[in-house]
């Protein structure tokens, strides 16, 4: 197994590693439960640490990089123009943080030339932390991160997440037949299973009811351990995913074959 160089690492990684730790002092600090919820437009909540965290990223990561374009979860976009944006939830799971599971996580990614080449998801409470920038792979805790190989469905670990709006899909007959099919039907959910598909322990992750700033580092993070990540209809993740079906590749195609033209 290759170890892990730190001295690998670009200026860009290196910041959105600093800037991770910053906002898992913040939400660690916040986890007890000594914080107030308020509730958006769209009636998801938002805590004072969700504020504070992508605060603090922003203020780090424009302080080294004034010229690129931030896309945040909580305080929107900054210079459309710019071909460098960075794409950052800073509480992935807020309903779940608000609750104190532990399953809540930081999201960092960086899109260049509408091409996302790194990413950086940081499971605070559950002490993963796991990078990738194009190119040099994916690391989980310091330790590469290598894809499954199963490749037929009658053997693999499927993880779902939103299975709600899954079921209101048209899709969800079709997605029965991967699941009569499946070894295990597990939803692992938010971070955490995109972490044990990069790593090797599930072999694919369906998806629906995302959107980019859930998904754009954990995406980097499945591609450079070997895998494929899509939405559930095979096209490439942009800024309008909305869903994800990502696997190694043989796995992605068998799943492909029985849910593209899928409509949410």
């Amino acid at each position: 197994m290759k170890a892990f160089d730190d001295s690998s690492l670009s200026a860009e990684l290196r910041t959105a590693l600093d800037a991770a730790s910053a906002a898992a002092d913040i939400s660690r600090a916040y986890y007890a439960g000594n914080f107030t919820v308020t509730t958006k437009d769209d009636l998801t909540p938002v805590t004072q640490a969700d504020v504070e965290c992508e605060q603090k990223i922003r203020e780090i990561i424009l302080e080294r990089f004034p010229d690129h374009g931030f896309y945040g979860e909580e305080t929107g976009r900054t210079r459309d123009d710019a071909d460098s944006v960075w794409l950052v939830d800073p509480i992935d799971g807020t309903k779940g943080f608000v609750r104190q599971y532990p399953f809540f996580s930081t999201q960092i990614a960086l899109m260049r030339g509408g091409e996302i080449v790194l990413g950086v998801s940081s499971g605070t409470m559950m002490d993963e932390l796991a990078w990738a920038e194009q190119g040099q792979g994916a690391w989980l805790n310091g330790e590469r991160l290598a894809i499954s190989e199963v490749d037929d469905i009658d053997r693999a670990a499927v993880s779902t997440g939103n299975l709600k709006s899954l079921a209101l899909s048209d899709g969800w007959p079709r997605l029965g037949e991967i699941v009569s099919r499946a070894d295990r039907i597990r939803g692992y959910g938010d971070f955490y299973h995109y972490h044990l598909l990069a790593a090797g322990k599930i072999e694919a992750v369906i998806e629906s009811d995302v959107n980019i700033l859930d998904i754009a580092a954990l995406s980097v993070i499945v591609t450079e351990a070997g895998g494929v990540f899509t939405d559930l209809n095979g096209h490439p993740v942009g800024l309008e995913t909305r869903s994800v079906l990502a696997a190694n590749p043989a796995l992605h195609a068998a799943c492909l074959e029985r849910l593209r033209g899928w409509v949410a």
